[in-house]
C-alpha cells in the first residue's frame, strides 16, 4: 500500500514541516517539529484520508472531546490529510461535525509526511487512518493504522498518552495492559519472571 519504508516505533523522526489551517485562531500557519522539540512537546499526528467524507468527521470529533486532556499531558496534536489548507478551512467551516475542532489541520498535499510515517496510498494520493505519538525528543514512541472503512476511538489516543507521559519520567517502569493513571505500574526484574499475578496483586 505504502511505497516508502516508513519510520518505525523507537526510531527518531526526521524534522518535518506542514502548513496547517487553525480553528481555534482562524488563521494559516505551520507545525513544524523542530520547533515542537525545542518547546519540548509531545507531537500527536492523526492522519486521515480525506476533507469531505464521512468517516473522517466523526473521528475529529471525537478528538476534539479529548483534545484538553492531550494538551494538558504536554501535546500538541494535529489532523493531517493530503488535501490544502485552504481545503481544510473550508471543510472546518461547512461540517457541523467539526464545530469543536480547536487543534490544527495539517496540509501534506505532496504526501511527504505521509509517506515518512508509512500511511501513504499511491493508488489513490490519500493517507491512511494512522495515529503517531512522537516523545519531546522526536523519537516515534506509538504507531497505530487501520484501513479507510475503520474508525478510531480517541479515548484509547488519551490512555497511550498518558501512559508514555509517565513512562518518561519513570523509565525503569512499565504500564500494563488497560493501565491508567493511579493504576499499579510493573518494575520488571529477574524475581518477576513466571511471577506478573502476583506483582499486579500483591
Amino acid at each position: 500500500m505504502s511505497d516508502t519504508c516508513a519510520i518505525r516505533v523507537g526510531q527518531s523522526v526526521p524534522d518535518f514541516e506542514m502548513e496547517t489551517y487553525d480553528p481555534a485562531s482562524g488563521q494559516f500557519g505551520k507545525l513544524s517539529l523542530a520547533a515542537q522539540k525545542a518547546a519540548g512537546k509531545w507531537t500527536i499526528l492523526v492522519f486521515y484520508p480525506a476533507d469531505f467524507t464521512f468517516v473522517c468527521p466523526t473521528e475529529l470529533a471525537d478528538l476534539a472531546d479529548k483534545h484538553a486532556a492531550l494538551v494538558n499531558l504536554g501535546a500538541t496534536v494535529a489532523g493531517v490529510s493530503t488535501d490544502t489548507k485552504f481545503s481544510h478551512l473550508a471543510w472546518r467551516s461547512s461540517e457541523r461535525l467539526l464545530a469543536n475542532v480547536q487543534y490544527p489541520l495539517a496540509a501534506d498535499p505532496t504526501g511527504a509526511v505521509s509517506r515518512l510515517f508509512g500511511v501513504y496510498d499511491p493508488g489513490s494520493g490519500l493517507a491512511l487512518r494512522g495515529t503517531f505519538i512522537i516523545n519531546p525528543s522526536g523519537v516515534l514512541v506509538g504507531s497505530e493504522i487501520n484501513f479507510y472503512n475503520v474508525g478510531r476511538d480517541a479515548g484509547e489516543l488519551l490512555r497511550k498518552m498518558e501512559a508514555n507521559a509517565y513512562l518518561i519520567n519513570h523509565p525503569a517502569e512499565a504500564c500494563p495492559a488497560k493501565w491508567k493513571p493511579g493504576a499499579k505500574t510493573l518494575a520488571p526484574n529477574e524475581k518477576m519472571v513466571g511471577k506478573v499475578y502476583e506483582a499486579l496483586n500483591g
